[in-house]
Parts: C-alpha cells; structure tokens; sequence
C-alpha cells in the first residue's frame, strides 16, 4: 500500500510517500540462504536453503503471485545453501554448487523444469564453490565466479554452457572474493564489485569481457 500526499512549504510543494508491507502467503518450509528465480510463466521458484539446526533443505516451492500461496515442487537431487540460480534462455533455472555438511563444498549443478517441476542433475563445476555469483550472458552462457571453498577464497571463474551441460573454465579474477555481486551490463559486459577477501571487505571492482574470457580493472 502507497499513500502520497503534498503540500506547500515555503512556496514550494513537498511530497510526503509512505509505503508498507502487506503479508502473503507463507513458506510450507522455514528456510534462509536459499535462492528466489522468477519464472518465465510468473511464478517465483524458492529452491534449497539451510534451517537451524537442521541439515540443510532439498525441497523446492513454488510462489503464484495470483493467489499468494506456496505450493511444494520437486525435490532437488542434492540439499544445498549458498547456491546460485539462474533463469536460462529455454526457461529452465540451473542451481549450481553451494555447501552441504555431509559432501562439503559441492561441484555438482542441476537443472529445475518448470514444465514437469522436476529436478535433474547437469554437467559438474570444474572447482567446488559457494558464495558465488553465476550471470546469465547474452550469448546464453552462465558466468559463475568467484566463491569460496575448503582452500579458501576463489579467483577462478567458468562458463555454463547450457548447450552441451557442461561447465569450461574462463579467465581469473584480479581478486580473489567472496559475496560479491556481478552485474550484466548494456554493453554484454559483467561488472564484479566488492565482497570479502583475504583482507576484509574489498572497495574493488573489475569487468568480464566475455569476447575475451578476461577480467579487468573497472578503469582499464
């Protein structure tokens, strides 16, 4: 709900907006470090995530906008947080690596069909890895960087090609981070900023060229 109302101040007029939050439907399974994909028919898949205590959370659900419910879905083929999913040009969503207690930092990677609500497994990450970034490309491509695992913080990068279900890898990053975002930008580019690293929290920034396969400082 948005309630805006003005009035004049000094000749000028001030705008006064106030906004709330209105509740909806509730989760069928308490959750946090999970992922949120909006689906190409509307519907928002919630997949994964850890819950206190407990080990970490394999099910999936299914958000309708049009009646503010959750409804259960397939079962992902392994329960993991701190993952990544990416909504691909064929409107599958691929969940890619995360941490599991029992398996550690994971390599492996799946793929949700909104169409049969149905998880399968797909090509595996050439380095395990949580805490990433995954970026859909223009050329269709997923950018998955960074992370952390067992050894530590990650440089590496690689590509998801959805094409052939199999993950290449691609150039390093300058810095080696954590919880980090990463941007598409106009121009096809992917701008990495900020995260943890071996140092704290970082103020640097690079960009990916995918025609190149390079990560570069921002201001190259």
């Amino acid at each position: 709900t948005i309630q805006a109302s003005s009035g004049s101040v000094n000749g000028s007029t001030a705008l006064t907006v106030t906004s709330s939050f209105v509740l909806t439907g509730s989760l069928n399974t308490s959750r946090d470090d999970h992922t949120a994909t909006l689906l190409n028919n509307g519907m928002v898949l919630i997949a994964g995530g850890s819950n206190a205590g407990n080990p970490p959370v394999g099910s999936a659900e299914l958000y309708n906008p049009a009646t503010g419910t959750f409804a259960t879905t397939g079962t992902q083929i392994t329960a993991r947080f701190r993952h990544t999913a990416t909504l691909l040009n064929n409107g599958m969503v691929l969940i890619v690596g995360g941490y599991n207690p029992i398996g550690g930092f994971l390599t492996s990677a799946e793929l949700y069909n909104p169409a049969t609500g149905t998880f399968t497994a797909t090509g595996s990450l050439g380095t395990a890895r949580g805490v990433h970034t995954a970026t859909l490309l223009n050329n269709g491509m997923v950018l998955v960087a960074g992370g952390q695992n067992s050894g530590g913080t990650l440089a590496g990068a690689e590509l998801y090609n959805p094409a052939t279900g199999t993950f290449t890898a691609t150039g390093s990053l300058s810095a080696a981070r954590f919880f980090h975002t990463a941007t598409l930008l106009n121009n096809g580019n992917v701008l990495i900023a900020g995260g943890g690293g071996s140092v704290g929290s970082l103020n640097s920034a690079e960009l990916y060229n995918p025609a190149s396969g390079t990560f570069t400082d921002r201001k190259s």
